[in-house]
């Protein structure tokens, strides 16, 4: 069962899965997932599928959602104590290439696609009674020496690890296999997938804290499988808000729309109600104002529509956002005239008065206005 409404996950999917139900498995390992459920007592194991887990490499395909959800339909994920395997896990998860596997399940496995919003989905799964790996990892210098450094701090590591261009999927692989920090253990997939974009964009943002605003307001829009991302760059010291819109008949939308807001300054109080997206979202937006050595205040509007029909983790807005950031931005003279612009491309205008930014900027004059 797909756990969502209106998911158009057929049984297309089960039957071509559960005629041939697999008691083993022999082929590629590209990554881990370790579950939250019973945490600390909690069950993971490698994902099984000769392909890529690694979104970049799905984008760069072009592949499309009903593509990604046939991959993710596919692809195993082993489940056992984590004790149990833990050698094994933490190979795959140093590897920068896949690894090949040997795996005896202790049943055939189960066809059960999931969607949680946070993790890509997995189809099938299975209690591992047997795995060994073939071959060695392939680790790049940069990581084989943070996770050699045992008196190196979490946060140290994953800031140590991005400045050595690792990207955030390969920093999120080691943190759920518990291969950072000083006091290292497994973390559930989902927590570690926030905590990175967190982490890292928490560490740009005192850097950004430091730059000169910029000259001028910026508009960034993109779209990635039905997620319109507009993003609004204001001249001044670095603020975030974020607004979500799910359009009416969409997954989370029901017979009317539902949107949630969420803001913070250089602190951020409690987990947003916007979720994984919020974190990283932000983190695509601080890798631009890194970028251009610039700070400012940011309206972030995500609207999603129907043609978001299985919702495939944050990775989407994560990518959205980057791919908005990457445009040639919108120059606009004033701030009334990018709202303006902002509504025309996201094609609605109700998000304006969930905003607790934009009275601000509207009301409030900074050193940056004055000079």
């Amino acid at each position: 069962m797909c756990g969502l409404p209106r998911c158009p996950i057929t049984s297309r999917f089960y039957a071509q899965l559960a005629l041939k139900p697999a008691s083993s498995y022999q082929g590629s390992s590209p990554s881990v997932f370790i579950g939250s459920y019973g945490y600390p007592e909690v069950r993971g194991g490698p994902l099984l599928i000769n392909d890529s887990d690694h979104p970049p490499d799905w984008l760069s395909q072009g592949l499309a959602i009903d593509d990604i959800v046939g991959i993710r339909a596919r692809t195993i994920r082993g489940t056992s104590g984590i004790n149990q395997f833990s050698g094994d896990l933490q190979e795959i998860a140093l590897s920068s290439r896949p690894l090949d596997v040997d795996v005896v399940f202790e049943k055939p496995v189960a066809f059960s696609l999931t969607f949680d919003g946070t993790v890509a989905p997995v189809g099938l799964s299975g209690a591992i009674k047997q795995m060994s790996v073939s071959g060695s990892a392939h680790v790049e210098r940069s990581v084989d020496r943070v996770i050699s450094d045992t008196d190196l701090g979490a946060t140290e590591a994953c800031v140590t690890l991005m400045e050595s261009d690792i990207d955030v999927y390969q920093i999120a692989k080691l943190m759920t296999a518990g291969l950072l920090g000083r006091r290292r253990h497994f973390v559930p997939t989902r927590w570690a997938i926030t905590a990175v974009d967190d982490t890292l964009s928490v560490q740009m943002k005192r850097a950004i804290a430091g730059f000169p605003p910029l000259e001028e307001i910026r508009l960034f829009s993109a779209e990635l499988f039905g997620n319109r991302i507009v993003c609004i760059l204001v001249p001044g010291d670095w603020k975030y808000e974020m607004i979500e819109k799910w359009g009416k008949h969409t997954l989370w939308g029901g017979d009317q729309d539902i949107i949630v807001q969420d803001r913070e300054g250089m602190k951020k109080k409690g987990y947003s109600p916007i979720s994984g997206a919020y974190y990283s979202a932000r983190l695509a937006v601080c890798e631009y104002l890194i970028q251009v050595h610039r700070s400012a205040r940011v309206i972030l509007v995500r609207s999603i529509s129907s043609d978001y029909w299985a919702p495939l983790g944050t990775w989407v807005i994560r990518e959205a956002t980057r791919r908005a950031m990457a445009q040639p931005p919108h120059h606009c003279a004033t701030l009334d005239s990018a709202i303006q612009e902002a509504s025309a491309q996201l094609g609605f205008d109700q998000w304006v008065r969930h905003s607790t930014l934009i009275p601000e900027l509207r009301t409030q004059r900074t050193l940056f206005s004055i000079y």
